[in-house]
């Protein structure tokens, strides 16, 4: 009864003697079956009855005794029957409880602990490790305390851990193993959770325990985790195993633990983060700015009501002595340890070229290049970037043709290494792709930046901005620039009925921005307007450009219309006016679309599920995946990418206020809701819901890539999360409102990671298993599906920085032109154009950063490729995970018979690249598809 507390009281009987079996008896559990085994030492017959009779027996030659009960129908052997009828009585003369029968059996249990080897952890130091190699030897360096489920049923308290050391029985390059065997009374109840202490000096990156010996099998426990040393913090870790537990379920011999667990990894919110602590935290982003080294380096603080923001996780490192309210950089960003990359994935590709890139070749080429602000005086010398390379200066420190083996080449008799880039897929199918007009369009809808264009609803244009201050509301596109452009197709009220005007709308967002941004060196910013009209074929044609800056000082209000001409002055001017709006595009994608609504809002959701989230908790347990490494990721970019002077701002139009865009846009923009793909459809106008539709929308422009594929990918996402989820909540008991971890999770996220928009009326409600399906769903495409989609293409649409500049550096020459740049640019329309482009330091900066962002290590972790050990245990959930895999292997056939379709002209035709950016797998390096599970770069 110990034992199985929620089956009937279990009695030992003996009949025709009243001599008490010997008290070595072993009861074992098999899924809804119990089986007891009982070794006797008298030779009289002797039985075990249970409540419940169903299969008994006695095998007379080991005097054993065997009984399996179970709630089915009686079963019977003919043999064990005789047996019975035999030695059967009419009267029972003696009883005792199974409790005291088995009081002394044990189970012989032998437990394996699985280690990652390090490349040394945080402490290389020798002499550790000879200790540790000596712990080792003695066989005293890990210690396990195994965690009844169960409370002892005298006391009502936990259980009396059960002890002991593993010793080391295995070492090699992929793993080390450590053994012991235990026993393990039978009346210790179910092992739910392993306590470790590690007695090296170092760390130790456990991966999994496994406890083998029991009849139902072994319990297993992933760790995949690091596991501190007992000198730096005495106390233990904790390890639940595989199964979970909503909060109201869980065994009472493990609530005290579970508890603990997560009052540990919140913290108390003092004193500075040690580098092997797991503690979660918020904070605001005041750690961009370095105003110690140079007042020019101070940056506002992020997050309140001045510059809304997301939070990210607490350092606690010192204020600045300049500026109290921004924290000081250093060279090791604290993030809770198991957030960091595992030695193997640091080792790898990806993570080493990341931070070889950011930390050592980027600050190499700034000092490589004499003049910052030189640019490319031809064409053929952009060309040459791919061809020729850059001589990279001798330097000793770092071999570069070593880490970064895709971008430094070692050429034979050359003294130097150099830097040569790979050829973009766009570019290697067609040279001339990034001039063509119809290319333009269809980036819009299948490139890097595929969720910003909007339908057109309303005519004219008109801004939201107080015209006093911005200038006339009312766009200078007027409806007979646009039906020059459309003439014999339609009118432009007929046109808006139907559905075909697009436009791409930067013109109230960067407008108020005008000014400040033109203060700046090197740099120039207009608001913009795109306008497209959607062809027959499904293509998109571009109509017209608005370009208008504001009033400045005594510069009155500034704008023009730029449309497709014959004429080579026109030409040139919509070249131009393109660049323009192209920067603005790839500001806003790199700021916004890719760094802030997939980096920096999840970040939130990460310290909040492990702060309210039990480990054992089924949907920390289905988000575990989607977190893995993001944090890493963002801790790099604060130091290196969007940092003061870091490369964003040295390279982007924004300059100093690029971060600031990304605040504008939270606090204008971002919505929770609207980061679900379908809703953020509806909203842009490019769907509307259609019960009779794929996908329960039919969508405003019919071939979208980006649309389509993603629709496929989040049905897929959803199905598996509402299976998951309404495994685990699937009756009155279990209700998702009843859950006070998940509220206090949802809660948390709310008001505290996302607490600028608290009060926001959007926030989804959470009481339903609906709301929980969408809220995950939307989290899940978030980190998987979104981010593969506006990360992974980057080098291959933007690594030919022509077809997508960071940055441009100079005015329109029709904007208040000198006779100087008149002449020049009637003279050498190119060199004005490469004149606007980014000079030679920024364009090599931002492909090297764009190729290493954009390419998958060898260990990537791809969406539904690998299910996790706690699904794998649950039959239910399994079977639901391997439809979910099925889905995805029919989304690759989909993308393949979808690019192979002639009819679909935005992916395929003479020289257009392929729409791949969400075809679940790939290769390693830069292959512009492949969803992983996070956002692991």
């Amino acid at each position: 009864h110990t034992f199985f507390p929620s089956q009937p009281k279990l009695f030992l009987y003996s009949f025709k003697t009243q001599t008490r079996v010997k008290e070595e008896t072993t009861t074992y559990r098999k899924g809804n079956m119990f089986l007891q085994q009982s070794y006797v030492s008298n030779l009289r017959p002797n039985c075990l009855i249970l409540h419940k009779p169903c299969l008994h027996g006695i095998d007379s030659s080991n005097q054993t005794c065997f009984k399996v009960g179970f709630s089915r129908p009686l079963l019977t052997k003919q043999k064990n029957r005789s047996k019975f009828r035999k030695n059967e009585c009419n009267k029972i003369k003696a009883a005792v409880t199974v409790d005291e029968a088995i009081e002394k059996k044990t189970v012989k249990v032998k437990a394996t602990v699985t280690v990652q080897p390090t490349v040394g952890g945080f402490f290389k130091e020798l002499g550790e490790k000879g200790y540790d190699d000596i712990k080792d030897l003695l066989g005293k360096s890990i210690l396990l305390e195994f965690v009844s489920v169960e409370l002892d049923p005298e006391t009502k308290l936990e259980k009396k851990g059960i002890k002991g050391y593993v010793h080391l029985t295995h070492r090699s390059a992929q793993e080390i193993k450590y053994e012991a065997d235990f026993d393990v009374p039978a009346d210790f109840g179910e092992i739910g959770a392993v306590l470790v202490e590690n007695e090296h000096k170092r760390e130790s990156f456990m991966k999994e325990i496994v406890l083998d010996g029991f009849l139902t099998g072994p319990i297993k426990f992933a760790c995949d985790s690091w596991v501190h040393s007992k000198f730096d913090n005495p106390d233990l870790r904790v390890f639940f195993s595989n199964k979970s537990y909503l909060p109201s379920e869980t065994p009472e011999g493990l609530k005290r633990l579970r508890e603990d667990e997560l009052i540990t990894l919140r913290g108390n919110g003092q004193g500075e983060r040690k580098a092997f602590e797991r503690i979660y935290d918020y904070d605001v982003y005041n750690d961009l700015g370095n105003p110690d080294k140079d007042p020019d380096l101070k940056r506002p603080v992020l997050g309140g009501k001045e510059y809304p923001y997301p939070r990210r996780c607490r350092t606690g490192r010192p204020r600045c002595a300049t500026d109290p309210l921004s924290e000081q950089p250093s060279d090791e960003v604290y993030v809770p340890r198991d957030e960091s990359f595992s030695e193997v994935k640091l080792v790898t590709f990806s993570a080493n070229t990341l931070q070889s890139g950011l930390h050592a070749l980027v600050p190499f080429l700034r000092t490589s290049v004499i003049d910052k602000n030189l640019g490319f005086p031809l064409f053929s010398a952009i060309d040459d970037l791919f061809n020729e390379g850059f001589n990279l200066p001798p330097q000793q420190q770092m071999d570069f043709k070593t880490i970064l083996p895709r971008l430094v080449k070692l050429v034979q008799d050359a003294r130097n290494d150099i830097l040569r880039f790979e050829t973009p897929a766009t570019m290697d199918k067609d040279r001339f792709f990034w001039f063509r007009d119809e290319e333009f369009g269809r980036q819009t809808i299948a490139g890097l930046n595929p969720c910003c264009i909007q339908l057109v609803t309303e005519w004219p244009l008109k801004s939201k901005l107080d015209p006093n201050v911005y200038g006339p509301a009312e766009s200078a596109i007027t409806t007979d620039i646009v039906e020059k452009q459309i003439r014999g197709f339609t009118t432009v009220e007929d046109a808006i009925k139907q559905k075909k005007l697009f436009v791409l709308d930067y013109y109230d967002f960067f407008l108020p921005l005008v000014e400040e941004v033109r203060k700046l060196e090197g740099t120039t910013l207009y608001g913009s307007r795109t306008l497209f009209f959607l062809n027959e074929d499904g293509t998109l044609r571009s109509l017209a450009i608005e370009l208008a800056r504001p009033p400045i000082g005594e510069k009155p209000f500034w704008r023009q219309v730029y449309t497709p001409s014959w004429h080579s002055t026109e030409v040139w001017l919509w070249r131009l006016a393109k660049s323009h709006v192209l920067a603005h595009d790839a500001g806003y994608h790199q700021l916004v679309t890719h760094w802030l609504r997939t980096h920096c809002c999840t970040e939130p959701y990460i310290i909040a599920t492990n702060r309210q989230l039990s480990a054992m908790h089924p949907i920390y347990r289905l988000l575990l995946p989607h977190f893995r490494y993001t944090m890493e990721i963002n801790a790099l970019a604060r130091e290196a990418l969007i940092n003061a002077d870091g490369i964003i701002e040295s390279s982007f139009t924004p300059k100093q206020l690029s971060i600031l865009v990304s605040s504008i846009a939270y606090d204008k923009h971002w919505q929770f809701d609207l980061q679900a793909l379908p809703n953020d459809l509806i909203h842009r106008g490019l769907a509307e819901k259609d019960p009779n539709a794929p996908h329960g929308l039919k969508l405003a422009i019919e071939d979208y890539p980006y649309a389509n594929d993603g629709l496929v990918l989040w049905d897929a996402i959803k199905s598996w999360v509402t299976d998951y989820v309404n495994h685990y909540y699937s009756d009155d008991s279990r209700t998702v409102v009843s859950d006070e971890e998940l509220q206090a999770w949802w809660e948390e996220i709310r008001t505290v990671g996302h607490g600028d928009k608290k009060d926001e009326p959007w926030w989804p409600n959470l009481k339903t298993n609906e709301d929980l399906v969408e809220i995950v769903t939307t989290i899940v495409w978030i980190t998987s599906g979104h981010h593969a989609a506006v990360n992974f293409g980057q080098y291959t649409y933007a690594g030919y920085f022509p077809n997508r500049p960071a940055i441009a550096r100079s005015n329109m020459p029709t904007e208040d032109p000198s006779d100087q740049e008149l002449e020049l640019f009637y003279d050498k329309p190119e060199v004005t154009l490469l004149k606007c482009f980014p000079s030679q330091i920024q364009a090599m900066t931002v492909m090297t950063v764009l190729d290493i962002l954009s390419s998958h290590s060898p260990d990537e972790e791809y969406l539904g490729q690998t299910i996790e050990p706690a699904w794998e245990e649950e039959p239910m959930v399994k079977a639901a995970f391997e439809k979910f895999q099925g889905r995805l292997m029919e989304l690759e056939g989909i993308v393949d018979e979808r690019n192979a379709d002639k009819n679909l002209r935005n992916r395929n035709g003479a020289g257009i690249l392929p729409y791949e950016l969400l075809k679940p797998t790939s290769e390693p390096g830069v292959t512009g598809k492949g969803v992983p599970y996070s956002i692991s770069i």
